[in-house]
């Protein structure tokens, strides 16, 4: 067996395990969240999977209502961001129902990050090293997200993605998730730095993201 398999084996255990461990800690956002602003308590955003497949992926809100109307790209002490949206994103606990997706098969731990439809170009406009990175599922933290989270430009983001794609293996997963470790421990570059998207799109989301 080839080692997207136990990948898989490893994906689904270990969200399981996540989700069951931190369920006081949904607990506790989703009270959290009710009491800080009104809207609803998950996020659901459109995202390109394997292959360029769209799938929803799930956060907790960060963001008050209508937050679209003021730009896409979040910025330091942005004021669209709720006070317990900017723990949330500090901490990434903001990212944590995406073990759900993880658990469907829409993701896995390890992985390019999943972007949006128009990142950075419409999905028939992408060229080659930028599919590539679509060769395996997204991923709640990747090879890209360690050197720098969201502090990171576009075309570097790519190439990064592409080395994890053809470099895959256990000894990597497992370096990535150990360095994940220390960059949400430091609570470093947790903001966009960079656009990530053409200006034409920026009316497409309500949720900045790396």
């Amino acid at each position: 067996m080839n080692y997207s398999f136990w990948k898989r084996v490893f994906d689904v255990m270990a969200s399981s395990g996540a989700l069951l461990v931190l369920s006081p800690v949904f607990l506790v956002t989703t009270v959290l969240i009710k009491l800080d602003s009104r809207g609803p308590v998950f996020f659901h955003q459109e995202r390109l999977g394997r292959g360029g497949e769209p799938f929803n992926v799930h956060k907790f809100r960060s963001m008050h209502l209508g937050a679209e109307k003021l730009g896409v790209y979040e910025i330091k002490d942005d004021p669209r961001v709720t006070r317990v949206g900017r723990v949330l994103r500090r901490l990434s606990i903001n990212e944590l129902p995406q073990f759900f997706n993880v658990l469907k098969g829409e993701m896995s731990l390890i992985g390019p990050r999943p972007v949006m439809p128009y990142q950075p170009w419409d999905w028939s406009k992408a060229t080659p090293v930028q599919r590539h990175r679509f060769a395996v599922k997204p991923g709640m933290t990747g090879w890209a997200q360690v050197h720098g989270r969201m502090n990171v430009p576009w075309d570097r983001r790519v190439k990064y993605d592409a080395e994890y794609v053809d470099r895959i293996s256990p000894l990597l997963d497992l370096k990535i998730i150990l360095r994940t470790i220390v960059v949400v421990l430091s609570m470093k570059d947790s903001y966009n730095k960079f656009e990530t998207a053409p200006p034409a799109s920026k009316s497409s989301t309500d949720d900045p993201d790396h």
